[in-house]
């Protein structure tokens, strides 16, 4: 046995197995906090009070952590870490990145990354997110040891980025008669991914699904935190609230929990700030959507899942999307195509840009936006960045309806999203320079599949509108004092 102490309680863990990796949580108290409801006008959740027996004494929790053999894969390490019982029937297999130290290139890793995903083995049995494909023999295998996969009824969908959707093809193989549950943005994605059919679940917000055993899960739709698929799944009986990227952050440890919020702090401030940042108005309204909502863990896709510091950094994703909101001089319409070639990353690179400047960024899916609500974020933004769509198809379309949207002296910047078939930058500029409409910057070409100085480039275009435009305002508001 092994006792060890830190400032949330004491930890007893014993081997239970011959294997070197594996132990068993046996006993553990830690010092649960308090929380006011009341901050800054939303109401956050208190933790749940633990389970009491008819003795009136508190179940000791029987959790079990366990580790794979190292895989070493093009030098880096990959790991999968399985615990059972962090809540009632909930397990989470976390693939542990060891040594990634960029993601998608575009931002440095200090600590390298997770991703997580969940079981919950209920009356219907659930998977809520994968894992990324460099994972697939570890966290197939992780799934094998702990349940019968061909049983899963249920794949809950929360964002069909490749890292936390890349293994759900492989897992409708091995459960072919499971339904995919997700936004209707994310079915969409999600089937030209799988590329065959399969059974899938369209939900809304508010709507439910009963997996038995208490498990009943509600949907809170999280869109552009980061991608317009998002959505929060909420597990009542278990008081986890399912989040996928947001709230998460850029840490690989085997530490399960937010302990030491001195060492993932600035790894959650860097995330929020590369990713969140650019989509405060939206974090600010998923805020919104679950501060009457009754949890006591936040599970995350990556990073430490949240339970002892809740309601603190919910606080700080509040407190600093305000902030950003209140320091914008302008707002610039980004309109990107999810899913097709680099659009996304190259864009939410070219928005950290311009929040580095207090600019203000509304991020549109050129692939699922509605055309009403497109010429009204254009309308009202102060400037248009229009990633190059593909010659064909819904982005495609909606392009022609931006170029009457545009008003003349609204800086327009034009970029290519490297996917093979984009619509080609000049023809999107000759019919800007027709109407009257002149760019901002010369058009963002790219010659090769985007690298480090690409996303350098991208992100000091960002800056570089973000910087005009505060200049311009700078100027009309020393006219508007002028007598």
């Amino acid at each position: 046995m092994a006792v060890s102490t830190s400032a949330l309680g004491t930890y007893s863990w014993m081997r239970t197995s011959s294997s070197p990796m594996a132990f068993e949580l046996f006993t553990r108290k830690p010092k649960l906090q308090s929380f006011d409801r009341v901050h800054r006008g939303l109401f956050w959740p208190t933790l749940k009070k633990p389970t009491v027996t008819r003795s009136g004494r508190k179940p000791k929790p029987s959790i079990s952590m366990s580790l794979s053999d190292v895989n070493v894969l093009e030098k880096r390490r990959l790991q999968t870490q399985t615990i059972t019982s962090i809540a009632p029937d909930v397990t989470t297999i976390r693939s542990l990145d060891w040594d990634r130290d960029r993601f998608d290139i575009e931002f440095g890793l200090q600590n390298g990354t997770t991703y997580n995903s969940f079981i919950i083995n209920a009356d219907k049995l659930t998977i809520i997110d994968a894992s990324h494909e460099k994972f697939k023999g570890l966290y197939l295998s992780a799934i094998k040891e702990h349940i019968d996969p061909s049983a899963i009824e249920y794949i809950i969908a929360n964002h069909t980025e490749p890292d936390h959707s890349g293994l759900i093809p492989d897992l409708l193989d091995l459960a072919p008669n499971a339904t995919v549950v997700g936004s209707k943005t994310c079915i969409i994605f999600l089937q030209n991914l799988v590329l065959r059919p399969f059974k899938s679940l369209v939900v809304k917000g508010g709507s439910t699904l009963d997996l038995g055993r208490g498990h009943l899960l509600e949907f809170v739709m999280a869109p552009n935190l980061h991608w317009p698929d998002t959505m929060f799944t909420l597990d009542h009986g278990a008081g986890i609230l399912f989040t996928c990227d947001a709230f998460g952050m850029h840490y690989c440890s085997e530490l399960l929990y937010d302990e030491d919020l001195g060492a993932i702090e600035p790894h959650y401030r860097f995330y929020y700030d590369c990713l969140m940042r650019p989509n405060c108005r939206s974090v600010i309204t998923a805020l919104k959507r679950i501060a009457e909502k009754d949890f006591s863990i936040i599970a995350t896709g990556h990073g430490p899942l949240l339970r002892y510091n809740v309601a603190e950094l919910l606080n700080k994703y509040e407190t600093w999307s305000k902030q950003a909101l209140e320091k914008q001089l302008a707002t610039v319409a980004v309109l990107y195509v999810s899913d097709y070639g680099f659009s996304d990353r190259l864009s939410q690179t070219l928005a950290r840009g311009l929040t580095k400047t207090n600019t203000g960024v509304e991020m549109m899916d050129l692939n699922v936006v509605d055309i009403q609500d497109m010429i009204e974020c254009v309308s009202r933004c102060a400037g248009v960045v229009i990633m190059a769509p593909p010659s064909s198809g819904p982005a495609n379309k909606a392009i022609t309806t931006i170029y009457a949207a545009v008003k003349p002296k609204q800086p327009v910047v034009i970029a290519e999203s490297y996917g093979g078939d984009d619509e080609p930058v000049d023809t999107i500029v000759q019919r800007f320079v027709a109407l009257g409409i002149s760019l901002a910057l010369p058009p963002l070409r790219i010659k090769e599949i985007p690298n480090e100085a690409t996303y350098q480039q991208f992100e000091e275009a960002g800056t570089d509108l973000g910087q005009l435009l505060s200049q311009k305002k700078s100027i009309e508001a020393k006219k508007a004092e002028c007598p």
